[in-house]
């Protein structure tokens, strides 16, 4: 009998490596380096603080990935490292890369651990009470960076979870723990009536003021601060939640949509932007690892269509629907029950 292709067994064992190269660049700023003009291996060695022959291997790298053109023996940036490695990009995804360099890396080789004892992994790796949240909002400068990653996520997804379902309806929206207000935009601007408020920490609503005010949709967008599981909940016909459930395990996740239908206008409805897993649960590969992700991180986890409905009915919600978006993020629709 022939033996398997291992070529998928060779790629995992590999896949650390592509991601590694990436987050050191991105940490060592060089295409944001890059982005202020080519350079040769020897000049950003100088202006990076870093020894040229080994920088020379971590660009060439970086080329084979398709991130940086060289040529004569100097590189540039690609489109997509324009698009989403540079800071200065409005489409940045360097924020979530540091993070995930300086956090998840580090989180996910104490995985094994996880599996046999439980749990997330932060007092373990880091030796620090609280959470990762806590880490990330410790200074303004991690704050902003840790914002400006989910933002860049968040553009990913928030228009695609917007337009797969028909929201016209709905006139306020409540984008609870909406961070830079990513979604609360995308709706208004797709929905010219909708006014929208952002529901979300202290710390994180002025860094989502000065996002939002750069849509032409800002004068229907408000934010409000406070702790969405212990504060008053504003009234809306429409709640959103995008990147929350899968942070909370079963019991805070109830908690929580109870708060949420107890603030519904009547007729009024959740949206919830997550990755939906199969209802084996094998699948989709993103969707797995994201789970996993928070095995280490949090107390929570990514859930099924079937899931997410049984939470939503046990708070009082009636017709579920759920939509793949094509998109990282898919959507969920439920509303409230009279």
């Amino acid at each position: 009998m022939q033996a398997p292709d291992p070529s998928s067994v060779l790629d995992l064992i590999e896949a650390f490596r592509r991601s590694k190269t990436m987050f050191t660049a991105v940490r060592l700023g060089l295409f944001d380096l890059l982005d202020e003009a080519p350079a040769t291996a020897e000049q950003l060695a100088a202006r990076s603080g870093t020894q040229p022959e080994p920088l020379e291997r971590l660009l060439e790298g970086c080329a084979a990935l398709g991130l940086l053109n060289r040529r004569d023996g100097v590189f540039s940036n690609t489109d997509l490292a324009r698009a989403y490695l540079t800071r200065s990009s409005p489409r940045s995804l360097a924020g979530y890369i540091r993070y995930s360099d300086e956090a998840l890396y580090p989180l996910w080789g104490r995985l094994q651990d996880a599996v046999r004892q439980g749990g997330p992994r932060w007092q373990q790796v880091f030796g620090a009470r609280g959470s990762l949240f806590d880490h990330f909002y410790r200074t303004e400068e991690a704050r902003a960076d840790f914002l400006g990653g989910m933002h860049g996520l968040g553009l990913l997804s928030s228009p695609a979870v917007v337009r797969v379902f028909n929201l016209s309806a709905y006139e306020t929206l409540v984008d609870l723990g909406g961070g830079t207000g990513h979604l609360a935009v995308a709706a208004c601007e797709r929905y010219g009536r909708m006014r929208a408020t952002v529901f979300d920490r202290k710390d994180v609503i002025e860094p989502a003021r000065r996002r939002i005010s750069a849509s032409p949709a800002r004068e229907r967008i408000a934010c409000v601060a406070g702790d969405f599981f212990q504060d008053p909940l504003p009234r809306a016909s429409l709640y959103a939640m995008g990147r929350i459930l899968h942070d909370w395990d079963d019991a805070r996740c109830a908690g929580l949509l109870r708060r949420v239908h107890a603030a519904l206008e009547p007729g009024g409805a959740v949206l919830i932007a997550e990755m939906l897993l199969d209802e084996d649960r094998c699948g989709p590969a993103s969707a797995a690892m994201q789970s996993l992700n928070m095995l280490v991180c949090t107390e929570g986890r990514e859930r099924t269509e079937s899931e997410y409905r049984a939470l939503l009915e046990a708070a009082g919600f009636v017709d579920v629907e759920a939509r793949r978006t094509g998109a990282p993020l898919d959507a969920i629709l439920a509303h409230r029950k009279e």
